[in-house]
Order: C-alpha cells, then structure tokens, then sequence
C-alpha cells in the first residue's frame, strides 16, 4: 500500500533513544483512509526530489480542528549521510510518499536479546525456574541486620524521652 500526500515537515527531534519526525497534513489529504489503516506499521517514506528513504514506525495519526500530525520513530542505524538531505526539507511543504514496508514491527526493532532469568508458565500461572540458575538467596547481603537497623543497646537513658517531656513550646 502506498499514499501520497501534501504535508509540512514540521521537526525532526533526535534524543539519545529515539528520532522522531513530524509531519502536518491539511485539506483533502487529511481525510485518506489509507493513513489510518498504516499507522503502527513498518514504512518507507520518501519525499518528492529527495533520493533518499527513510524506513521508520509510523508510531501515530493525531486529528484537530485544523490539521492532522503524522509521527514517525525513525530506526536508530540510519546512517547521517541517508537522512542529511531528508532532513533538510524540515520546515518547508513537501509531497510525502508513504510505503508499506514489508518489515514487521518486530524486525524494525530487533532488539538485542539481554540476560535474564529463563522461566516456564505453566497453564495454572504456576513459575517454574530451571535448575542452576541463580536464585535470590544466593546473593549475599552487605550488612546482615534486619532492615539494615541498628540493633545495639542504649545503654544511656538520659538520651531517652519520658512522658512528661515537653517537645514542643506550649502557646499560653
């Protein structure tokens, strides 16, 4: 599927997580079905005399009385050399070309598999861990006080508050 749009590159925002664009859309544009049904999809988006295609989630479709926003989550490999010349079209109209890519969300992210605990569910909601991994009683902990409280005895009572001390200047 693919759509084609008039649209002003809006900002393009890059934090250490995540690129984010920002495209608005007026008019007739606004009311095509197809940005609907792509939204939270793979895409490839192209703008009209730029070489370049970014592949990126169509992440959401935000509608008010005047506009519609569209946002993408660019991938975080892309190279700068890909994305300079998109980029430079941010704050000026554009004709944006948007293509369903054959990608799902899943391999967009490829997230790298981390460490963790291996686990079965069984069909009860019963956890059942494998045998060697490590358990939380195996660590040990650094102080092995209850609460990491100070147990030890008070052994000067002058520091201790009896019922008639006043702790507070009454108001007369």
């Amino acid at each position: 599927m693919q759509v084609t749009v008039k649209a002003h590159f809006n900002k393009q925002t890059k934090d250490s997580k995540k690129e984010l664009i920002q495209f608005y859309v007026k008019g007739e544009d606004e009311k095509k079905q197809e940005l609907n049904q792509l939204t939270r999809e793979v895409v490839e988006l192209e703008i009209e005399g730029v070489d370049q295609k970014l592949t990126c989630e169509f992440n959401k479709t935000t509608k008010d009385s005047k506009k519609t926003v569209l946002d993408f989550i660019v991938k975080g490999d892309t190279s700068a050399d890909q994305s300079f010349n998109f980029y430079r079209k941010a704050g000026s109209d554009v004709t944006l070309i948007i293509v369903e890519s054959q990608m799902s969300i899943d391999e967009f992210y490829n997230e790298e598999p981390h460490e963790g605990i291996e686990y079965n569910v069984d069909e009860s909601g019963n956890v059942s861990v494998p045998d060697g991994q490590m358990s939380i009683d195996d660590v040990e902990t650094e102080d092995k006080t209850v609460n990491n409280v100070d147990n030890s005895s008070n052994t000067n009572n002058d520091d201790l508050l009896d019922d008639d001390d006043k702790l507070f200047d009454e108001e007369q």
